[in-house]
């Protein structure tokens, strides 16, 4: 291929992107398209395969005019995308049923029956993986598919994950990469499946269903007519294994040195330390992710992240929302909202949980929710906002703590584009916040996993080397230091003493 292009596909949860990047790195162009969630029954989130594809082909064909381009400027194709689930595939390539997403939560009462039967259960899973297990994991799903759904496993030939779904659409290749197959959970020092947890999942007669390890830059297969049909890519463009997006926008914000720290505040929020080995302290909460380039990312992740503000925006910003069609323009008006309450919120506090799983990361509770604390007649819509945005901060910052001190943190993900979230978590975490340039920082780093499969690069620290780019640097204000010294210290105080009311409302 003589194309001087590299072409990013991100995989979200609800939103498919493709963006084009040139030779340094840049971002020249990004389409999107919207898939659908399904939710046939109260925690079930599911996502047709199909659709998921089409709409990844629609957004490729879309990107291509709009940047004035044809598909033989591309050079190669990366793939990232939302992590773990159950995407299953038949032999003649077929998909069985809906694919099943990360933050479906139906293996919960799997989980707690068989912690139960075996106390050190959970354990056992985070001393192989280093990861606190999520139940939207690959290996509880297919156990819970075994029990519920066994005709569903016999129908199928290979289980994948989203990303690689869509590369087996593009190429025909079936594989996981190392980030994919660490986190099903697996063995993360080796990179790769743990038999031993297959076997303790009871899963060994569908072992084979797991496809091939290979690694993240590799070139798996070429596009073939097929795709090349939907996607107006020549056939024959090189498509790499590529990266799950947390890795992979760890990457394209330019965090790949050990010690380098990156905050991911997208609709989770992810707090990654970059290491040189495997790090598996503090025990039994956290993530563990392979990162290329043999590194490993050390997270803290706090399950919503800007899931709080829309959240918000959605119940409580109706006259907001009813003035503007841009939602630039609804961003806007909301942070002047915020703006007219004072740092620390007149008091008001609020912790960000609103996701189904509760916390995993610093502390584990599933039963762990959101709320606001310390309200009153005299509070405003923007005082609860603002606690909204500082909550979130408050949350970062209690992430970090649980892990190292690092001497600045990037930013990425859709929070990052905000100056006044951006400046918050500066000033609520006392570190200096670095943004990268751009705006698709998964699509990024999976691009320049593609420039190193195609020998563009050295390895993936000289790829990331050479595309980091800064646009903008916050140094936290030295005023409002105590003020949210304090205002953490409460906010932990508060998320360990509520802890037995959390469990007693989500009983039976």
């Amino acid at each position: 291929m003589s194309g001087r292009y590299l072409l990013g596909l991100d995989i979200g949860t609800s939103v498919v992107k493709a963006a084009l990047f040139d030779e340094a790195g840049r971002e020249v162009a990004v389409a999107s398209s919207r898939t659908s969630l399904l939710r046939p029954r109260p925690d079930w989130v599911e996502a047709s395969l199909d659709e998921t594809w089409q709409m990844a082909a629609s957004a490729i064909r879309t990107l291509l005019p709009q940047a004035g381009l044809t598909g033989d400027d591309v050079a190669a194709v990366g793939v990232t995308g939302n992590m773990v689930g159950a995407w299953l595939v038949d032999a003649l390539g077929q998909p069985v049923r809906p694919g099943i997403l990360w933050c479906d939560a139906r293996s919960r009462p799997l989980v707690e029956r068989l912690s139960r039967h075996d106390p050190a259960f959970l354990s056992q899973i985070y001393h192989t993986s280093g990861s606190a297990l999520e139940f939207g994991c690959t290996l509880p799903i297919l156990r819970w598919l075994a029990e519920h759904e066994p005709q569903s496993l016999e129908r199928a030939q290979t289980v994948l994950c989203c990303k690689d779904w869509i590369v087996f659409k593009l190429t025909g290749s079936r594989q996981l990469d190392p980030t994919e197959a660490s986190v099903l959970p697996g063995d993360t020092r080796r990179r790769g499946y743990s038999e031993a947890l297959v076997e303790l999942w009871g899963l060994t007669p569908w072992r084979s269903l797991l496809p091939p390890v290979r690694p993240s830059e590799t070139i798996v297969g070429q596009v073939t007519p097929e795709a090349a049909a939907l996607t107006d890519l020549p056939a024959g463009t090189p498509v790499v294994a590529g990266a799950g997006d947390v890795p992979a926008s760890t990457l394209g914000a330019g965090a790949i040195e050990p010690g380098a720290a990156c905050t991911v505040l997208g609709t989770t929020c992810h707090n990654g330390l970059v290491v040189a080995e495997p790090l598996f302290e503090p025990p039994e909460v956290g993530l563990l992710f392979c990162l290329p380039g043999e590194r490993w990312l050390r997270v803290m992740v706090n399950l919503a992240g800007t899931t709080n503000l829309d959240w918000f925006i959605e119940q409580f910003c109706g006259v907001e929302a009813a003035q503007v069609t841009d939602p630039t323009d609804l961003l806007a008006r909301v942070e002047n909202l915020a703006h007219q309450s004072p740092p620390g919120a007149h008091g008001v506090l609020f912790h960000p949980y609103l996701g189904n799983g509760g916390v995993i990361a610093p502390f584990v509770e599933p039963a762990a929710r959101g709320q606001f604390f310390g309200l009153s007649a005299r509070h405003t819509r923007a005082d609860l906002l603002r606690a909204v945005y500082e909550g979130v901060a408050y949350a970062i910052r209690d992430c970090y703590q649980a892990m190292a001190r690092p001497s600045d943190v990037r930013l990425a993900g859709g929070g990052a584009r905000s100056l006044f979230w951006s400046q918050l978590i500066a000033d609520v975490a006392g570190l200096p916040v670095i943004v990268p340039a751009g705006r698709e920082f998964g699509a990024k780093g999976a691009v320049l996993l593609a420039g190193v499969g195609l020998g563009w690069f050295e390895n993936t620290a000289q790829a990331v080397a050479s595309a980091d780019q800064i646009v903008r640097r916050h140094t936290p204000n030295p005023r409002l230091r105590l003020l949210y010294d304090d205002g953490y210290g409460f906010y932990r105080q508060l998320r360990d003493d509520l802890r037995p009311a959390w469990q007693r409302q989500t009983q039976p």
